[in-house]
């Protein structure tokens, strides 16, 4: 594996005197792969927070969701995430059309308090080349059931891989929510709920 971190990071690490520290967690932690483990608790999860940034390194953060495996695992290199019909900016895919960095944090919220990134590149495909060579296994229980297609999707090739510390992630408690996959109704998208319409 090629060096690890971020120049930003090594020029941190040595000022702060954690460079031993650091090197420690890449050589026992951090993975340019998916391991066994880190395959099955993907397929466990039911979100993701998504990181991309443009063509001039301006960033954008979003939030991800569905059932339980809507993130396919294709390989311990490669990952799918399904893209469904949104507002309609296209930020995460625009990034990625410009640049195809990007970075994930699956979190688990309710079971074992513990996260993991997966760090590496993004391309878009579209659903009807994806389905096109569509393999039972991946799209087996999908969230089609409910009625809604992907429009697109984001292929991931894997670079990193490795933990996110369980002791400041909150224990919590999942609750009953009827989730209105795809609506474009505003009562079940959340309305204007910051006021950006009206307040200055």
């Amino acid at each position: 594996m090629a060096t690890l971190g971020s120049e930003g990071e090594r020029i941190l690490q040595k000022k702060v005197g954690s460079e031993k520290k650091a090197s420690a967690f890449y050589d026992k932690q951090m993975l340019d792969y998916l391991n066994p483990y880190m395959r099955a608790f993907i397929l466990k999860q039911e979100m993701v927070f998504i990181a991309t940034a443009d063509s001039k390194g301006e960033c954008d953060c979003s939030f991800r969701a569905g059932k339980q495996g809507f993130v396919r695992v294709l390989s311990k290199k490669t990952l799918l995430l399904p893209e469904y019909r949104g507002n309609g900016v296209m930020a995460s895919m625009g990034n990625i059309l410009k640049n195809p960095n990007i970075g994930m944090t699956f979190i688990d919220f309710f079971e074992n308090t513990i996260g993991l990134h997966v760090n590496g590149k993004a391309k878009i495909i579209e659903n009807d080349e994806l389905l096109a060579g569509k393999t039972q296994a991946v799209f087996a229980n999908d969230v089609w059931e409910e009625g809604i297609v992907p429009e697109r999707w984001i292929s991931i090739t894997v670079e990193e891989a490795y933990i996110h510390c369980s002791k400041h992630i909150p224990h919590l408690k999942k609750l009953d929510k009827k989730i209105h996959w795809g609506t474009d109704k505003g009562t079940h998208k959340g309305g204007d709920f910051f006021k950006a319409e009206t307040c200055e």
